[in-house]
């Protein structure tokens, strides 16, 4: 069978395979998988509200520690990673709590691994002394101080909270209100037996430097000399400034609760909001309501048992297989043009139509108008997942009756919504423009993950409104022409300050180089670059360089660590996908084209997919994700992907779409 034969039949399976997910909304979604964490603050905080999970959960809830537990006996930061200190003492604590018994091989070995580790459990992150300090179990004065009077700071102030990265704004109002508040659940007898297990004795550890693996981004030293200032407050704190800085966190917090539904922006803030509630309102329906909505970020199965996952990814995960759909021009008659039109309702109905109230509690942006990762439930809008739901309702319009297109009143507030958040040197935010300086990355708290304090421009969010801003319609007299023209010629000009000198582009969302490479390559194309502009013809080059032997790409997560190019142990599918992507987006279809097509044909199964990596997303540098739906329609967009231009090579001819 010749190549153009089997793709094409590659190309079949796999639509098939991705049309038979397409949920009963029109959206597509798979889970994003992090690690067991999520799962162990939500049964630890069910414990302090006293809503312990019922016995099919409770059964759930360990059947996914027992499924995702590494060799050495631990938990892992992520789903390719070795046991992490950080990730074991939670859920060593989450699986007492369901009932697990010290001496059951999930607890057993748990606790082995960690004995074995230097400093042991004493030495673990700051996170997690906090998580282990609302149960007791550490000594608050062995945390990092998240004192609540910084956000009692004026608002111009260069390092008032609102200057901070949304998520890292959300965690640590929630924090500072219970670190301010010294709130610490009873645990009852079972306090005491669980120090011993974890410490060897009754004693609550105190000043064990936080040490292993897991520190990422040990504190420098204007952290720890601004730790040393709060610590020396913390053993006096001004009474009714403390109470005034509470009452400050909690009404932020409370703010977050009512414009999210109860959902909060993510699981990882949305449970300590539980516990602020709880801590604040003991006894009354609010904490209890606030914990049942955490249920949004839960996924469950017979196999990996009940799991939480730190995002939901309707839209983004909905846009890209309309796209990927697109890309081949003969298969969007049948099921598949069904699809388009269900999958453009969702994206339709999922923009926010309706303005943030009183934002100002919270330094929220403006949101009207943009799209959120998920389906929109928590109205926290991203700007990169608004431009690729406005590319895929824009490119879709011509396959949809008049009725079903998005209309111009939407396309302009998406545009609006874009435009702001537009950084000065070019580049686009995801939630936000930038509002603090990168300096404050210096005062970075977290210690496990890195880029995590304030807003960025990052490569993928302005490629992406690049390709938005290139789609829009040119007839439409309310589009701010000037406006768009110059936005697109500072987006372009940070993409190629951005290009590094081999010819590739880094990430901060994907693994790493290659996904990169692909959004810069798909955004300068969209903005106008010929293919022989010499920034494309670089990418071009690299891409070829880092080709594996047998065809396909793949590159190794530990790159997105150490910034640079690693190469993976193995080609991946994904991988891959992004490759030929970016080498067809620059019309390159020749050699290494074909061997890429070849390997997605010769790896994929009878039923249509492929075996996915255990990773290929990434957030903070160091988290990195499964997105489980990119080898469902990456692959299939790589295949079906048309030249930019008709005869744009030697073997244009042979490949799907073409």
């Amino acid at each position: 069978m010749s190549l153009h034969a089997r793709a094409r039949e590659a190309h079949r399976r796999a639509r098939d395979r991705l049309l038979e997910e397409q949920r009963g909304d029109g959206s597509w979604e798979g889970e994003m998988v992090w690690n067991t964490m999520i799962l162990s603050q939500y049964v630890i905080v069910s414990r302090i509200v006293g809503r312990p999970p019922d016995e099919d959960d409770r059964r759930a809830m360990i059947r996914h520690y027992a499924v995702t537990v590494t060799p050495e006996g631990g938990w892992g930061l992520h789903p390719a990673s070795g046991p992490s200190v950080y990730c074991t003492a939670l859920a060593y604590v989450a699986l007492r709590l369901l009932g697990t018994e010290p001496g059951e091989p999930l607890c057993a070995r748990a606790s082995a691994w960690t004995r074995e580790q230097p400093g042991g459990i004493a030495a673990i992150a700051t996170w997690g002394r906090f998580w282990l300090a609302l149960l007791g179990l550490y000594d608050y004065r062995a945390i990092n101080p998240v004192p609540p009077e910084t956000f009692l700071l004026p608002t111009w102030a260069p390092v008032h909270p609102d200057r901070l990265y949304c998520h890292t704004r959300s965690i640590y109002q929630a924090m500072a209100f219970l670190y301010g508040s010294r709130f610490t659940a009873d645990l009852g007898p079972l306090g005491g037996r669980l120090r011993r297990e974890l410490f060897g004795s009754d004693t609550v550890p105190r000043g064990a430097k936080a040490s292993g693996p897991d520190i990422h981004v040990p504190p420098g030293a204007l952290l720890r000399g601004l730790f040393a200032l709060t610590e020396r407050y913390e053993r006096h704190p001004a009474a009714r400034l403390r109470r005034r800085a509470l009452d400050r966190c909690l009404r932020r917090v409370e703010h977050e609760q009512r414009v999210t539904d109860d959902l909060a922006l993510s699981p990882v803030n949305g449970l300590l909001n539980v516990l602020v509630l709880h801590a604040r309102y003991p006894g009354e329906p609010a904490a209890a309501k606030a914990l049942d909505a955490q249920s949004y970020w839960r996924w469950s199965d017979d196999r990996e048992g009940i799991r939480f996952a730190g995002a939901r990814s309707h839209t983004w995960d909905t846009a890209f297989a309309v796209e990927a759909l697109l890309a081949d021009p003969g298969a969007r008659d049948g099921n598949a043009a069904a699809a388009l039109r269900g999958a453009a309702a969702f994206l339709r109905r999922s923009q926010i139509t309706e303005e943030i109230p009183d934002r100002a509690i919270t330094g929220r942006s403006s949101a009207l108008g943009g799209w959120c990762f998920s389906e929109g439930g928590h109205r926290w809008p991203v700007g990169d997942c608004t431009a690729e739901a406005l590319v895929a309702l824009l490119h879709a319009r011509p396959h949809l009756p008049p009725a079903e297109r998005i209309t111009d009143d939407a396309v302009r507030r998406a545009v609006v919504f874009l435009l702001e958040r537009q950084n000065r040197d070019g580049g686009f935010g995801s939630y936000e423009a930038r509002r603090g300086s990168r300096r404050l990355e210096a005062i970075n708290p977290a210690e496990m993950f890195t880029r995590c304090v304030v807003e960025d421009s990052y490569v993928e969010c302005t490629a992406s409104a690049l390709l938005a801003l290139a789609a829009l319609p040119p007839d439409d007299p309310a589009l701010p022409r000037g406006t768009l023209a110059r936005a697109r010629t500072r987006a372009v000009a940070f993409l190629m300050r951005s290009q590094l000198p081999d010819g590739d582009w880094p990430a901060s969302w994907g693994i790493n180089r290659i996904y990169g490479t692909w959004f810069a390559v798909r955004g300068l194309r969209a903005a106008g670059l010929p293919r022989t502009h010499p920034a494309l013809r670089r990418a071009a080059h690299w891409l070829r360089a880092v080709q594996r032997p047998d065809g396909g790409w793949g590159e190794h997560h530990r790159g997105c660590v150490e910034n640079r190019y690693a190469e993976g142990h193995e080609s991946r599918p994904v991988s891959t996908a992004w490759a030929l992507l970016a080498l067809r987006d620059i019309a390159e279809d020749d050699d290494a084209v074909l061997r890429g097509i070849r390997w997605l044909c010769d790896h994929q199964a009878p039923d249509g997919t492929w075996t996915p990596a255990r990773v290929n997303g990434v957030f903070f540098g160091t988290a990195m994700l499964d997105y489980r739906l990119y080898v469902r329609y990456f692959p299939l967009w790589a295949l079906g992907r048309r030249p930019v231009a008709p005869g744009a090579g030697p073997a244009a001819s042979s490949v799907p779409g073409s």
